[in-house]
């Protein structure tokens, strides 16, 4: 018999139940492509990840990446057949590890929510404010925290509407840009070798330009594992989630290899890191305006209504993304509260299904850290944006690793008819990939956040980091082991075993 843990739809305002039927598989795809942000990552990882990583081999290096994702889907997928819950890897690593390894998860999976969205705040009123600059970062990004804030407390399905919107824009103008370009073969025709061959793709090495190019992949793909959190307020959730995990890893896979070889080719294989570098360069500091390079080829293959389309969109995918990570925060601080870790009113729901109180909570925090980076005059993209998307990225692969793990250790027990390489195989081939991809992720922190020793080139030079850099790196395994602590600690663990082991 399988072991499954379900939560039915509940009257207003009660306390540990999410509004079920709210969600289909198309709902949960927009807010995990949300998540991702293609045209957030196109316009602002696709352009370093050419010029300091593997140059025209970047298509294969996300087409690899996805593959290693859609891998861990499997097991992922598997999972929720088991386990309908809002916080899935605290309950996935939960059902597979234990409660205590599933509450230390869990507080991973918060940092890494919390963080990614901060970096989105700063992100988008930074850029807001760089092009208008009529009021400073902070106020921009103040009216967004609002605006979100109001939107996490309604329907879930309204913000699905929402971001639906947003995320049919995006990809129509990623994809027509890209047919434009690969129609007319850009000024060398389609080299389909020097964009996926494994030789291109590893050139360089792990520790070299091939390890700078997975380490930008990998931080693009962040927040596809967000479709087993909605797996409550979901129509038939053992169907839907799979579906919609699936379906997400191949959309988001499929937009940036195609993006990113039209980008190659417009640009000519052979000469795409320097031409890179020419039209990101501002003041003569190359990768200063990395959204240059695709509003340059969306002005030269198509027309400048497609730039400056896609200049308004950048800000609405930036918009959607901070909507889809207070969503995944709020429930999984709801569900930790359900489960007993956290205090019991993180676990009310409002007239609407909302998980209101996590969802202040969320907001709570978030603002809180805002006012600190105005107050302290940090820049909001290269501090708050750099800092917190580095510190999110190593947090979330750590937290897939682990699921990888769980996912062996509970149907080692519970095969229930799957197939071996459902519960074994594709597991561990996941973990190796997600185990490479941490340690690409963290020998290039500095790369990626900026939290550089004075004097060392972070290009050349692998484990670089400041002291800053240090605590940014680390901070994921300290909570972890505090939410580890923390769960050994508690009172109510039997709660807390009860509802994350079923």
């Amino acid at each position: 018999m399988k072991n499954t843990t379900s939560h039915t739809a509940a009257p207003a305002d009660s306390a540990g139940t999410l509004r079920s039927g709210r969600l289909g598989v198309t709902d949960i795809v927009f807010f995990v492509v949300a998540a991702a942000a293609p045209l957030v990552a196109m316009t602002g990882a696709l352009p370093p990840s050419i010029a300091l990583g593997n140059g025209a081999a970047v298509p294969g290096t996300y087409v690899l990446v996805g593959l290693i994702l859609l891998l861990f889907s499997v097991g992922y997928a598997a999972m929720s057949h088991r386990v309908t819950n809002a916080g899935a890897f605290f309950a996935y690593v939960g059902r597979g590890l234990g409660a205590h390894m599933g509450t230390g998860s869990a507080f991973v999976s918060i940092l890494a929510y919390v963080t990614m969205q901060l970096s989105i705040y700063g992100f988008f009123g930074g850029l807001i404010a760089s092009q208008l600059g009529v009021m400073p970062w902070w106020a921009w990004t103040g009216i967004a925290w609002l605006l979100v804030t109001i939107l996490s407390l309604f329907q879930v399905d309204v913000g699905a509407k929402i971001l639906g919107t947003f995320m049919l824009l995006e990809l129509s103008c990623l994809v027509i840009l890209s047919f434009a370009i690969l129609r007319q073969g850009g000024p060398e025709g389609l080299q389909f070798s020097a964009s996926f061959s494994p030789r291109a793709v590893f050139s360089g090495g792990i520790s070299g330009a091939a390890g700078i190019a997975f380490a930008f992949a990998f931080a693009s793909f962040i927040g596809f594992e967000a479709t087993a959190i909605y797996g409550e307020e979901s129509r038939d959730p053992k169907k839907t989630v799979p579906r919609a995990t699936y379906l997400a890893v191949i959309v988001i896979t499929a937009i940036f290899a195609l993006t990113t070889f039209a980008v190659v080719t417009g640009l000519g294989a052979n000469h795409v890191v320097d031409r890179v570098m020419e039209l990101s360069t501002v003041d003569k500091v190359p990768l200063t305006d990395p959204a240059a390079v695709l509003f340059h080829l969306a002005t030269q293959y198509v027309g400048g209504w497609l730039a400056q389309t896609m200049g308004v969109l950048v800000l609405s995918s930036l918009f959607a993304g901070l909507l889809a990570f207070q969503n995944s925060t709020s429930r999984y601080l709801f569900a930790l509260s359900r489960g007993g870790a956290l205090p019991a009113p993180l676990s009310r729901v409002n007239s609407l299904g909302a998980p209101a109180n996590a969802a202040a909570l969320t907001s709570v925090l978030a603002g809180a850290v805002i006012a600190y980076f105005a107050i302290a005059g940090l820049d909001p993209v290269l501090n708050m944006f750099f800092w917190f998307s580095g510190l999110a990225v190593v947090a979330i692969v750590a937290i897939e690793i682990l699921v990888c793990a769980a996912v062996v250790r509970y149907f080692a027990t519970n095969a229930d008819g799957e197939s071996r390489f459902v519960t074994t195989v594709a597991p561990i081939l996941a973990g190796l990939g997600l185990l490479a991809g941490e340690y690409m992720l963290m020998s290039r922190f500095a790369l990626l956040t900026g939290m550089v020793p004075e004097g060392v080139d972070p290009t050349t030079t692998t484990w670089a980091l400041n002291s800053l850099g240090w605590l940014f790196m680390l901070s994921p395994f300290v909570v972890f082991a505090v939410g580890y602590v923390y769960a050994l600690g508690r009172h109510r663990q039997q709660a807390l075993a009860s509802d994350v082991l079923g």
